[in-house]
């Protein structure tokens, strides 16, 4: 089974248990960002914004430094509360040695907390840098962070789900889910951008750009 369709099972599983009312407003935001136009990323040709951020074990990383050892793909995601962003992030784990392969590594980055980060990289014995961009300033260069609307934060609320402490931040912001392609010249050349969470970029596409770049 792809990576989609059990995203959709995932999403249909969801709906089929919780209330019209409920998942209809966790899904409004993906309709609104659609027709807002916002959060669309960077362009491909343009230059990566680059950035020096941690990760779950206190390791710094600053971007130019990776992309001069080889392409990076950038995974931005939403958080480990975020099913749909841990079935990607396992689906891309999977296929971590055909991206060491072709020269290149993944990093993923997400607005969450060094300390959620690092309970997600043990509870999914992820290989790869998982970093924290905690007040969304990376997200918001690359073109992917918005602010969340004050009828989601009621809705996460009653889950419960607060942002604002899971993130470690005094802001609601999330980041549209992003797969990002830079080469060795710090360009981007790839750039794979869905504000419908529930649907991502399949692994075999994935592989597809970066044999392409």
């Amino acid at each position: 089974m792809s990576l989609n369709a059990e995203l959709q099972a995932t999403r249909e599983a969801f709906v089929a248990s919780t209330p019209v009312q409920v998942h209809s407003v966790l899904f409004q935001i993906i309709e609104d960002l659609q027709k807002s136009g916002l959060a669309s990323g960077l362009e491909v040709g343009s230059t990566a914004r680059d950035f020096l951020l941690t990760d779950a074990l206190g390791t710094q990383v600053r971007l130019s430094d990776e992309w001069k050892k080889g392409p990076v793909i950038l995974q931005f995601y939403r958080g480990s509360w975020c099913p749909y962003c841990n079935m990607q992030l396992l689906a891309y784990q999977k296929i971590l040695p055909d991206i060491h392969r072709l020269g290149a590594q993944l990093i993923a980055i997400s607005p969450q907390s060094p300390d959620n980060t690092l309970s997600q990289q043990e509870k999914l014995e992820l290989r790869f840098h998982v970093l924290s961009d905690t007040r969304g300033i990376v997200a918001s260069k690359f073109n992917l962070l918005y602010d969340v609307p004050d009828y989601l934060i009621e809705m996460y609320k009653q889950f419960p789900l607060d942002l604002a402490e899971y993130n470690a931040s005094d802001r609601w912001i999330l980041p549209v889910p992003a797969t990002i392609m830079i080469d060795e010249q710090g360009i981007v050349r790839y750039s794979y951008v869905n504000p419908d969470f529930t649907v991502r970029l399949e692994p075999s596409e994935l592989l597809y750009q970066l044999e392409s770049l």
